[in-house]
């Protein structure tokens, strides 16, 4: 063990102001801090009194940064005991601006840079990283944050932010995390023009160049770390489902942005038909918005649907999805071929007539001709869903289910009281982002943010204690399924389709031994019992605190 300043300096083991007197004498810290000793408890609260004082979330995002880089177990600990109001600041929203101004806000390394200059060199750079093992790398280009776009270099602040919410809320150990950036350069302007810009100064590649490049970081993780988990974050649509459909059968990998999203919106479905009275077959589902995300969820709603008993014919039929320019119809000629799994039969909606507009059939034209039981969006397209479609969808069904899922709060599709004012209060509502509480009588009732934080710790968790070696769709609906479960609003009608965020530390256990039994039934796991499994998870999981002296 390192002793004196050295000691004091490293974050995985300095106590600071809590090495006890005998521990100062023994480890050469002598004179190298103040006479105080301070329980973990103390500084806990000291460093909470701190992060409240500051003015702005980003400040306090910087600050408990900060911190992270200081003292990893006294930095877990300040977020394990304020779970609700501290995610906000190391994650989404305030994670946003973070990755706007990284360059500006630099402090110390985290993670790896690996740019398209040094791609000969990315085993050489693999075996730089801080620990050797390794069990989750969050990964990303930088291109597609959150709704801010391109932000280059600036994008680490995604799997760092990722990953401190693996160890939170999964238990992964930071040790054991590794936060990547692809650095392929950059298209935002602004960034190649600052010249505090810390990435490569560069239009970003493209085509070949870029799969090439992404071909090359595959396999040095799959030489350098076989057996770790590979999440890939905020990848453009172009490039998100390709990379996905590439390497998912190669490595232990999964998308969080379509995987993770889909995840999250089925087990948030899941509770709300079961308060409903119905199941999920027997719904027609509208996604307004055709990206890799809304795909994705359609994706796992359909195979959802096949696991309740239909066919997999019939499954599609009930699921209806709408672009910028309409209905997805099997004659257009723009889809992708996802996409084109959910294209409507044009001979079904012949009859309809020309769409509002004179072409193809839109958004209100498919809630006005069909018995739609739920309405979900990821169009980023802010007001789409209207009073007019909203009541309508209401007037052919007792509980609505509507999901405005686009990210941030501006692009929601709509707000959740307009949905609740004009459903009566019957809908059955999910955002993407979070909104203030509705008023139901005398009390506020929280709105369910469909977060894949939910999720993606979990998985995290699940694959490391079974020791899978991929992640299946099966997987995925397992910890849908178990999410879903955890509802409060199937014990009492007026609570949030999602568990409140105090509650997701305790919730990933149960869903880490769901997904573990998954992977185990999908024969991607060693066989193992539901005890043993759990025996195996809490065995896992990695708790803040300082060892005992």
């Amino acid at each position: 063990m390192e002793r004196g300043r050295r000691l004091l300096a490293d974050p995985q083991h300095t106590k600071g102001t809590a090495f006890t007197d005998a521990e100062r004498r023994r480890l050469g810290l002598l004179g190298l801090l103040p006479a105080g000793v301070q329980t973990l408890e103390e500084q806990v609260g000291r460093c909470w009194s701190e992060v409240q004082r500051l003015a702005s979330d980003l400040d306090r995002y910087v600050y408990l940064r900060s911190l992270q880089d200081r003292n990893e177990r006294l930095f877990y600990s300040v977020l394990a005991a304020h779970v609700a109001e501290s995610m906000p600041l190391v994650y989404t929203p305030t994670v946003a601006e973070g990755c706007r101004r990284f360059s500006e806000i630099w402090r110390r390394p985290r993670g790896l840079y690996l740019s398209w200059p040094d791609r000969e060199h990315l085993r050489e750079a693999l075996r730089n990283r801080p620990h050797a093992e390794v069990d989750v790398i969050v990964v990303t280009d930088g291109q597609r944050i959150l709704g801010i776009g391109d932000q280059g270099v600036g994008g680490m602040g995604i799997p760092i932010g990722k990953l401190s919410l693996y160890t939170l809320i999964g238990g992964i150990a930071p040790a054991r995390t590794l936060p990547i950036l692809l650095d392929v350069g950059t298209d935002n302007a602004e960034l190649l023009e600052d010249p505090f810009y810390l990435g490569w100064r560069h239009h970003r590649i493209d085509d070949d160049a870029y799969t090439e490049f992404v071909d090359r970081f595959v396999e040095a993780v799959r030489a350098e770390l076989p057996d770790v988990l590979l999440q890939w974050e905020d990848f453009a649509t172009p490039h998100a489902l390709p990379i996905l459909q590439r390497y998912r059968d190669r490595l232990l990998t999964f998308n969080d942005d379509i995987q993770g999203t889909a995840a999250v919106a089925l087990g948030a479905l899941r509770g709300a038909t079961a308060v409903a009275g119905t199941r999920l077959r027997d719904q027609h589902v509208v996604m307004l918005g055709a990206g890799s995300a809304g795909v994705g969820v359609m994706e796992m709603v359909a195979q959802q649907m096949v696991d309740e008993g239909l066919s997999e014919t019939e499954a599609l039929a009930r699921c209806w999805l709408v672009d910028v320019r309409g209905l997805l119809t099997a004659d257009r000629e723009d889809l992708s071929d996802a996409q084109r799994r959910f294209a409507t039969d044009p001979a079904a909606v012949a009859d309809w007539g020309p769409g509002a507009d004179g072409g193809l059939p839109q958004l209100r034209d498919v809630v006005e001709h069909v018995t739609v039981g739920v309405l979900l969006g990821l169009s980023t397209a802010a007001g789409a869903f209207t009073e007019e479609i909203v009541r309508t969808m209401a007037a052919k069904v007792d509980r609505p289910i509507v999901f405005p899922l686009s990210n941030p709060t501006a692009n929601a599709e709509a707000r959740p009281a307009e949905i609740d004012a004009w459903t009566d209060g019957r809908a059955l509502i999910a955002t993407g982002s979070p909104f203030t509480p509705l008023r139901r009588g005398d009390r506020d009732v929280p709105v369910a943010q469909c977060n894949n934080v939910y999720v993606f710790p979990a998985m995290g968790l699940a694959v490391t204690a079974a020791h899978a070696t991929r992640v299946t769709d099966a997987m995925m609906r397992a910890a849908a399924g178990a999410l879903g479960a955890a509802s409060p609003a199937l014990r009492d009608g007026d609570a949030p389709l999602l568990p409140p965020w105090a509650q997701v530390r305790e919730l990933a256990e149960d869903m880490a031994v769901a997904v573990g039994l998954q992977a185990v039934a999908d024969g991607v796991a060693p066989r193992r019992t539901e005890a043993e499994l759990r025996e195996a998870v809490r065995a896992t999981r990695w708790e803040p605190g300082y060892d005992e002296p």
